[in-house]
């Protein structure tokens, strides 16, 4: 079974290097390979035999690492090592980075309601599901930055090869729960969950949930609704019960009870009060945003000036060129390129015009982004953000998840950051200079928008 294991792993490699890449497609081929092949083992518990669950609250809730298939050389232990280790994280289709510690995790409590395995219990009671994925890491994160000191989420990175992606960089100072755990931990708790009905081979599991293998531009996988499916699985009270829960439990195991031992339950309290608060608005009401580095933008040319926030007006547009939506992440990458290119070579301009790019695949695309002066409303663009909806909307509207994305969570979502004022105002493109932006239907669209003037 694992020469079975390395051959599948040998025949994804990167030429020259020996390391399949570090992407969802190679963790589901290792799981079929185990399903076919060692029905007694599978790709969670080998993932914890390799490191991945390791932290106090995990075992508590899953025990110790199962027994590993017989020893290995070194090469061969790195192959396996490189998908697998405790702090693995993986690229998928839709273009988000998932941490597979968390994820497999979740897999393998769901697997184990399903088969009516015998939870540990605690005092207070715990969820195994959320204990695993989320709430331990949460609990920990919050509770180490209670004197103020150090970052408890984020950041977000970028792979230095989104075809053949290798190593991950992170984007700012890292915190215990970076956007590849939260994406991990929230993936986790909705797969867990619905293992827990209905078992399903997991290579199909995954296989659905992330759209491997989909042939068509109009679909958007399951994983792109995470941050909406995960707040209806996990509201923030029922987050901030968990999160205390699984902090008095930690302080009663003793080797994390130092950890706990001179704060008081009130203070246990307010820190899972804090979390549930600070990660549901984070992972949950603001929308996810794609870095520039992901999706391959050119450098700057020239100095960025910096805006004065928070801004006062948010203008809307569309692109027109592309005319099409787009609807995965590679052809909204590609349409971010190609409209960098335009904007750059042809205008003149120092970068992208837009502050943020709406693909109709769930994500924003960060253009000049929240700090820098975009070049998309002339004559105002110190004063608001532009956001352009890729495709011409003059005569169709963006499907409704993709309206939503900018109505009902960037605008709020800025304000709530001090981004964009409380009482901002709203503008279509056309009512700021002569053009027909954002098109007709778009713009009486934004006219039922909160804010539009």
């Amino acid at each position: 079974m694992v020469l079975r294991l390395l051959l599948v792993l040998s025949v994804c490699a990167r030429p020259g290097t020996g390391l399949p890449p570090r992407h969802m497609d190679s963790v589901v081929e290792l799981m079929e390979s185990l399903e076919s092949n060692s029905p007694n083992l599978t790709l969670p518990e080998l993932a914890r035999a390799l490191g991945a669950c390791s932290t106090h609250g995990c075992r508590a809730v899953l025990g110790e690492p199962p027994r590993v298939p017989p020893a290995l050389g070194h090469e061969q232990w790195g192959l396996l090592t490189h998908l697998l280790h405790r702090d693995a994280a993986v690229l998928v289709p839709d273009g988000s980075t998932v941490a597979l510690g968390p994820l497999l995790a979740g897999i393998e409590v769901g697997q184990k309601r399903a088969l009516g395995w015998p939870f540990p219990t605690f005092e207070p009671p715990i969820d195994p599901l959320y204990a695993v994925t989320i709430t331990e890491a949460l609990g920990t994160s919050f509770l180490l930055a209670r004197g103020g000191d150090g970052a408890t989420l984020g950041p977000g990175g970028c792979w230095d090869d989104v075809d053949d992606p290798q190593n991950y960089t992170l984007l700012g100072p890292p915190s215990p729960v970076p956007d590849a755990i939260a994406n991990g931990a929230m993936d986790g708790a909705l797969l867990g969950a619905r293992l827990a009905q209905a078992p399903i081979p997991l290579a199909d599991l995954l296989r659905g949930y992330y759209g491997m293998g989909n042939t068509t531009e109009q679909w958007r996988p399951h994983s792109s609704y995470r941050r909406r499916d995960f707040g209806v699985l996990m509201g923030p009270e029922k987050l901030e019960q968990e999160v205390e829960a699984m902090l008095r439990v930690l302080r009663a195991l003793p080797p994390t009870r130092e950890l706990l031992r001179d704060v008081a339950p009130e203070e246990v309290a307010a820190v899972a009060r804090r979390a549930a608060r600070d990660f549901t608005r984070q992972y949950v009401e603001c929308p996810p945003i794609v870095p520039r580095c992901m999706w391959g933008a050119r450098p700057y040319r020239g100095t960025p000036r910096a805006l004065t926030l928070p801004l006062e007006s948010v203008f809307i547009h569309h692109t027109f060129i592309p005319s099409a939506p787009c609807h995965s992440f590679r052809s909204c990458a590609r349409a971010m390129r190609s409209m960098q290119r335009f904007h750059q070579d042809t205008r003149g301009w120092d970068d992208i015009g837009y502050s943020f790019v709406v693909g109709s695949d769930g994500y924003l695309y960060q253009g000049r982004g929240w700090h820098w002066v975009g070049a998309h409303t002339k004559g105002y663009n110190s004063k608001g953000y532009g956001v352009g909806y890729v495709g011409d909307f003059s005569s169709t509207l963006p499907d409704p998840d993709t309206i939503a994305l900018v109505r009902d969570q960037l605008l709020p979502c800025a304000v709530r950051t001090g981004r964009l004022h409380h009482n901002y105002t709203l503008r279509g493109h056309r009512q700021m200079g002569r053009t027909d932006c954002p098109g007709n239907s778009l713009f009486r669209e934004i006219g039922t928008w909160s804010g539009f003037k």
